[in-house]
């Protein structure tokens, strides 16, 4: 057991929150204290999560008969191993089951389940929930065949096609256990993924696209398997015959198309609860292997409440979220999640900006008639920066559009006013991260929360959630005090329940620190009103003479710059204060000003807005930042690289050419003197 989570203590931290999120505590006066109502309050909200967390079994036993079970189960919720809490113990289900059969067996087999949209193969394909299924019961019975049984691994390397979704679903419906690596990851993290899972069967295609070049998964999976020290018993190849087919080892290999022939179509397998559903690897671990493992039961029971709770999507929607498989957004919210919900899931294989043009979003939207967007902000900076007036989608209708969701980074206020003003819906942010599967802190469109919530917050703790702020001695911060964001145990069902073969390591990561509590890691505070704000991962907390700053308070400034689309700040050694900012910025291709006045308008205005308790005085323009394919910018990185550390490339990072400019331009500065060329 670690820590305390009495029902007392939790009633307590309730109340106080419940009181934070009903009124606002702004003074005292010779009578007390004074109260003015809070402008976000929300009754809804307000009950849900007060009997989420004083009454857990009760309330999750409720939403879990959203779903369907094979067998229910025998106890809601077991803590008596904390942190390896259990959720609906006994019961058993099928993720697959849930996902499509069901919604065939209610008749709507000819609903439209997944649009995949590529404009890089010039292809729009739809698939109805009875094609869905008749495709995934026959991969499931060629797996069988080939002796996939329950607690198998399978791992999935493909690009953002329907045939990844129905790998991810046929393993799911034998109740083995899948694992999608990013689909381009080259062979090294590849091999590390392969030797750490040991999957029986690998599924892969034969190549991916990007603009101008295809890659070739096939030659890049036989390099994996050539380095592994464990080698899978066979790999089953989706030729993309519109793109490029691969040579198939007779020995290894065997094609789709003959996989779905190998044997009739195969049933749900019933699962118990807890038993895993994926093992997916956190983005960028090559060495130590992080693989998130995911329960089934709470999982599913979770993300199918979460599409009306958190998105406000009605029966008949268009969600589209625009990530990649590879990603737990990808698993989320462009499988399991809309999915489960029995909506149409759009799967959009292209770029904001390349594929041809930046008017994509805008075709999608309108084509498809989306509801509502769930994707990162740089998608938007990058259409802001290539087409600033929206020239290429003044021709698209968006009617259709409620919503637009944001996570995965941090969202600057001016990319989020810009969005606003050019897609004239509400953009919300929210937090979540891959160990968690679903949203922390949200705005709860179904659950009534304000849809103008406060400026910069990433919203209401989702019901489950008991989030708290905690010092480094382990006493609450006050309100609007930077410190760690962690989450008061038990977590709620759909976390992670592990790390795959590391039970060791996941306690010692996430629960050793604050004994109690989950460490999400990631540093923020809350306001009066019980909004809670993320500013960065605890490591982007830079001190400068003794002075925590964010630097995402300081990136919100940078890019108010008329003149810059996109930005990074990170601390770099600096011999009086310990530790400074550095700001890499790129401009717009419009940009009206020199680097030299851009930069000096950069420092007054950090210096107006923060103080010069910054110390910012380092401002660079260069070419581009090191994002990856998800949006996240690797900012640790960069600062290792002016530190003169050795710089591992990550796989997933998409253009790795611009750390040769920012090393020369860190070299300029005086910093990364001695670093070896990032790799």
């Amino acid at each position: 057991m670690l820590g305390d989570t009495s029902d007392e203590k939790i009633s307590d931290g309730v109340a106080s929150r419940i009181k934070s999120m009903r009124y606002n505590l702004y003074g005292e006066s010779e009578a007390g204290v004074i109260i003015k109502e809070n402008p976000y309050y929300s009754q809804l909200y307000e009950d849900t999560f007060r009997r989420s967390i004083q009454e857990p079994e009760e309330f999750w036993s409720e939403i879990g008969k959203l779903i369907s079970w094979s067998k229910p189960w025998d106890k809601a919720l077991d803590n008596t191993n904390q942190p390896f809490t259990k959720w609906f113990v006994g019961g058993e289900l099928n993720a697959c089951y849930n996902a499509v059969d069901r919604h065939v067996e209610a008749g709507k087999g000819s609903k439209v389940a997944l649009i995949h949209d590529s404009p890089l193969t010039k292809t729009v394909r739809k698939i109805t929930y009875a094609e869905l299924l008749d495709q995934v019961s026959h991969l499931a019975g060629g797996l069988a065949a080939l002796g996939i049984e329950k607690g198998d691994r399978v791992l999935i390397y493909m690009p953002l096609i329907p045939e990844a979704i129905m790998a991810m679903l046929a393993t799911a419906r034998l109740g083995a256990v899948h694992s999608v690596v990013f689909g381009g990851f080259a062979a090294r993290e590849l091999c590390t993924r392969i030797e750490h899972c040991e999957p029986k069967v690998i599924i892969a295609a034969s190549c991916g696209i990007e603009p101008h070049r295809i890659i070739r998964y096939k030659d890049i999976l036989n390099e994996a398997i050539e380095w592994a020290s464990y080698k899978p018993e066979k790999c089953i190849i989706y030729q993309r015959r519109n793109l490029e087919t691969a040579p198939l080892d007779v020995e290894m290999d065997i094609s789709w198309d003959n996989v779905l022939k190998m044997a009739g179509p195969h049933k749900c397998v019933p699962v118990e609860a807890n038993e895993p559903l994926y093992i997916l690897y956190t983005s960028g671990t090559t060495d130590a292997p992080k693989g998130v493992q995911r329960p089934i039961g709470g999982h599913i029971v979770t993300l199918n409440w979460s599409m009306q709770t958190i998105y406000g999507m009605g029966p008949n929607d268009v969600w589209w979220s625009a990530s990649d498989l590879g990603w737990v957004v990808g698993h989320s919210y462009i499988c399991y999640g809309p999915l489960l919900y029995g909506i149409t899931s759009v799967m959009y294989e292209g770029k904001p900006d390349r594929t041809p043009d930046p008017g994509q979003y805008f075709r999608i939207i309108d084509k498809h008639k989306v509801n509502a967007i769930f994707t990162v902000p740089t998608s938007f900076r990058v259409i802001k920066r290539e087409d600033p007036d929206v020239e290429y989608g003044k021709g698209y209708s968006l009617k259709s559009l409620k919503r637009i969701f944001v996570a995965g980074e941090h969202c600057d206020y001016d990319t989020k006013s810009w969005v606003e003003k050019i897609f004239n819906v509400p953009v919300l942010n929210h937090w979540w991260q891959t160990e968690t599967g679903h949203a922390i802190t949200a705005t709860c469109v179904g659950l009534g929360h304000s849809l103008s919530p406060p400026k910069y917050t990433a919203g209401m703790p989702f019901p489950g959630y008991d989030v708290r702020v905690l010092k480094d001695d382990g006493t609450e911060a006050k309100p609007h005090e930077l410190a760690r964001i962690v989450v008061k145990l038990p977590l709620p069902p759909g976390t992670m329940s592990t790390l795959y073969q590391s039970p060791e390591r996941f306690c010692q990561l996430y629960f050793r620190k604050f004994p109690g509590y989950y460490d999400t890691m990631d540093a923020g505070y809350i306001d009066e009103f019980g909004y809670i704000y993320v500013t960065a991962r605890d490591d982007d907390v830079i001190n400068v003479a003794g002075h925590r700053l964010s630097t995402s308070a300081m990136e919100d400034i940078v890019l108010s710059h008329p003149d810059i689309v996109d930005a990074t700040v990170v601390g770099v050694p600096e011999p009086t204060k310990g530790e400074i900012p550095l700001c890499l910025f790129v401009t717009k291709k419009n940009a009206k000003k020199s680097e030299e006045i851009i930069s000096k308008d950069l420092i007054q205005m950090v210096r107006d807005l923060i103080g010069p308790i910054a110390s910012f005085r380092l401002a660079v323009m260069i070419r581009g930042l090191p994002r990856t394919r998800s949006g996240k910018t690797c900012r640790k990185s960069i600062s290792d690289l002016a530190r003169n550390k050795t710089v591992k490339i990550s796989g997933t990072v998409e253009d790795p050419t611009v750390y040769k400019d920012i090393k020369i331009t860190l070299q300029r500065l005086g910093y990364a003197r001695t670093a070896p060329d990032p790799q």
